[in-house]
């Protein structure tokens, strides 16, 4: 990235890396991507967020302005799906669906803060997906946004600091029979970017264990290029 601008990807999505993280959230509501939970340092961050602006590129295709007219795209585009077998072979329960207009609730105070700088998030919703053995925890959330500009930089800044700009995780809803994360464990932040969304996904192992770090990055990077397909289809026009 140059000048803190973050190029945009209109042909399928960007990938970044796993970063492994020492920080876990605390619960919230049901019935929709609970809240952030504020500290002094978590304030501090969202008051000095740097000025970041990312602009089209010059060869940005004609069929843009059609494309971001549609509505974004919405939870059951997203995930489909409650029960999902990844091309690998694995397979996963989706445990819980939330989406909100209010994009802020689902959102750290440094994300929040970057996205009311722009024109805003349009739609953030999150499915949270457990492995066969109900073991991981996997958080997997698309914000979409009005302008694809506010998304570039979304991306960008969350690529650069994945614990400063991140989505928040969901707790499995009650008679789900699976613990809920205790808070400070380590887990995984991922991203991919489509047209004009962000889908984000953070695994975690539901005991905290900071162990077998490459069986959560495989489930993580699994279930995020899942969700990040369909809106990807849904995106460039399709039915996703």
């Amino acid at each position: 990235m140059a000048g803190g601008a973050a190029a945009v990807v209109l042909a399928g999505a960007i990938a970044a890396g796993a970063v492994l993280y020492a920080g876990g959230d605390d619960g919230g509501e049901r019935a929709a991507p609970p809240s952030a939970v504020s500290s002094p340092a978590a304030s501090t961050a969202a008051k000095s967020v740097p000025s970041v602006t990312a602009s089209l590129p010059a060869d940005a295709p004609a069929a843009l302005p059609s494309l971001l007219a549609r509505p974004v795209v919405r939870p059951e585009r997203a995930f489909p799906d409650e029960s999902v077998r990844l091309e690998d072979g694995s397979r996963y329960q989706r445990v819980d669906l939330a989406t909100t207009t209010e994009c802020a609730t689902g959102m750290s105070p440094g994300l929040a803060e970057l996205v009311g700088r722009g024109e805003g998030c349009v739609r953030l919703t999150s499915a949270l997906f457990t492995d066969a053995e109900r073991r991981s925890q996997i958080t997997v959330t698309v914000a979409s946004f009005r302008r694809v500009e506010d998304a570039s930089t979304v991306f960008a800044m969350a690529s650069m600091d994945p614990v400063t700009y991140q989505v928040v995780s969901l707790d499995p809803p009650p008679g789900a029979g699976m613990p809920t994360v205790p808070p400070g464990s380590a887990g995984l932040f991922e991203r991919l970017m489509t047209v004009r969304s962000v889908v984000f996904a953070n695994g975690q192992w539901g005991d905290g264990a900071e162990t077998e770090e490459a069986a959560l990055t495989r489930q993580t990077q699994g279930l995020l290029q899942y969700a990040n397909d369909h809106v990807v289809a849904y995106e460039q026009g399709g039915d996703g």
